[in-house]
């Protein structure tokens, strides 16, 4: 796959997503100000641990999420979970609730946070508007054009794995928990 700063980079996520993580980033940044301010660094540092903690979880269901696309392949990641592949092995891609990614070693890939369904589009008021195309319809046909596009040579194997710097931050929290409940117990 290829840097995100390419040109033919395309990352879909859910449209909520940046909009959660930031409302989240800052209410944990006033909670641990307010706790600096009420009780003290030592207090607040007691306190970080379930802060971060429910931060983490509004950045893996709501930001985290995401289907990246290049002209190479597809890396979809779906919570903590990362699978990448090569466009030659993708055998259909079709949009029910979500996007779904029919693969050839048989098995069928929902997308959480690319394109999904959207309600009913509304009509236009006037006759003489033109009809919208709802969003994941556009991202479906743009998705389908890069597969139909892609080279003989975009044949990247299947690869699973794990969002290491999620799961290193999550490991990290939760020690940084313990140690918080050892220590208000301890004193």
């Amino acid at each position: 796959m290829t840097d995100d700063r390419s040109e033919g980079v395309r990352t879909f996520r859910a449209p909520s997503g940046p909009a959660a993580l930031v409302i989240g980033a800052a209410l944990a940044l006033f909670l641990l100000g307010d706790a600096v301010l009420r009780a003290g660094w030592g207090q607040m540092l007691l306190l970080a641990p379930w802060v971060l903690l429910v931060l983490w979880l509004v950045y893996v269901n709501s930001f985290a999420s995401s289907v990246r696309i290049d002209d190479d392949g597809v890396t979809v990641q779906n919570l903590l979970r990362r699978i990448e592949f090569g466009w030659q092995r993708v055998r259909a891609v079709d949009l029910r609730w979500q996007l779904v990614f029919s693969l050839d070693d048989g098995k069928d890939l929902s997308c959480y946070g690319g394109p999904a369904k959207a309600g009913p589009v509304r009509m236009p008021s006037r006759g003489d508007a033109e009809e919208k195309v709802p969003a994941g319809i556009r991202a479906l046909t743009e998705i389908e054009e890069r597969w139909q596009a892609a080279p003989d040579t975009a044949d990247a194997p299947i690869r699973r794995s794990w969002d290491r710097p999620a799961t290193i931050a999550l490991v990290v929290i939760v020690v940084w928990a313990v140690l918080a409940i050892l220590i208000a117990n301890a004193g």
